[in-house]
């Protein structure tokens, strides 16, 4: 649900690798968290584009339910035969119109062709190796056509775990989680964010042996989402991700699209979290404005995966989509996984 980390769930990664005969989901509070770091291809659409109904929720203004896949037409396939309006989902009502029971028509070999990107620099340079990757990848978007404007910035709030997101997380999660156990029934053992608590505080050797759970009570201590406190936050959140984010630098510089690095090296995973994590990454800008987000593998370091993502506008899922496929057939860089027992980086 909402592990008591600030990387939220990106901790899991209980997704290695897309099955081709069992194909996954990911469920994220705005972010392309396991696609990068598993080399697959994955796409957190705009939020309503399909429902998330019965998804155990973080925040609904971010959470996404999205396909993870091995390519970038697998992906494709998968997300038309996943929209639609849903009652369970009432935002799920403003896609009517604006989405595609068939998304395989933007498959285009030439489609970076004539198109225009703008480059997320800013969430760059948090390693040299990763950075080198990207510069290739741009080269890449250039040889095939593409118009590559490089920097493009974001107003800097637009960073990871700033005050607005947070606090508009921390109401939604209450909000959303309280109202998901209730949807349970009488029979639930947990019905309310506070017996969640109790019941870790209770068991405490069992649930918080490692990890602390400080999100959660910041969480029950906010109040409902009539609270000036959330209603501002929310506001501000989209104002600097929209208005003054990502649709002002698409409008000034005629974008099809951003691009920015997806995250880091995969960090070594332990339950203490010593490694750190793998850093970097530009996922909280379309996180925040619930605007589509696609990544795709851009090549390996010691083995390792690293990706490239592509944000843009609502609902422009199909034009990601043909840059993402453009950019895949062009460099071919995918591996299938090998499982080897160990790696050097």
């Amino acid at each position: 649900m909402f592990p008591d980390r600030l990387r939220r769930v990106d901790d899991g990664r209980e997704t290695a690798f897309a099955d081709p005969k069992t194909p996954p989901l990911e469920v994220d509070a705005g972010q392309p968290g396991r696609e990068g770091p598993e080399r697959l291809v994955g796409i957190k659409p705009t939020i309503g584009l399909h429902s998330r109904g019965g998804v155990i929720p973080i925040a609904h203004s971010q959470d996404s339910t999205g396909p993870m896949a091995r390519t970038v037409r697998d992906a494709a396939i998968m997300l038309g035969t996943m929209v639609g309006v849903d009652a369970r989902d009432p935002l799920t009502a403003a896609s009517a119109g604006n989405f595609l029971t068939d998304y395989t028509g933007a498959l285009d070999p030439g489609g970076l062709s004539g198109a225009r990107v703008g480059v997320l620099r800013e969430y760059a340079g948090f390693d040299r190796r990763v950075d080198a990757l990207f510069e290739e990848a741009l080269n890449a978007m250039r040889a095939e056509g593409a118009t590559v404007v490089d920097p493009v910035t974001l107003p800097e709030e637009l960073r990871f775990g700033n005050e607005y997101e947070m606090e508009v997380l921390y109401h939604e999660f209450k909000h959303d989680l309280n109202d998901y156990l209730a949807s349970l029934g009488p029979d639930a053992p947990i019905k309310s964010l506070a017996e969640l608590i109790e019941y870790n505080e209770a068991n405490h050797d069992l649930e918080l042996a490692l990890y602390g759970q400080e999100l959660h009570v910041r969480s029950q201590e906010r109040g409902p989402l009539t609270d000036r406190r959330y209603l501002d936050a929310l506001a501000m959140s989209h104002r600097l991700s929209r208005e003054q984010g990502i649709d002002r630098a698409m409008d000034e510089h005629q974008l099809d699209a951003l691009v920015g690095i997806t995250a880091g090296i995969p960090a070594l995973q332990d339950p203490l979290d010593a490694s750190g994590g793998g850093g970097g990454g530009c996922s909280t800008p379309p996180a925040m404005a619930a605007y589509p987000n696609m990544t795709v593998p851009m090549g390996f370091i010691g083995g390792l995966p690293v990706g490239m993502s592509l944000c843009g506008r609502a609902w422009s899922e199909a034009t990601l989509i043909r840059l993402a496929y453009g950019f895949e057939q062009a460099t071919n860089v995918r591996r299938p996984p090998t499982f080897q027992p160990t790696l050097l980086i």
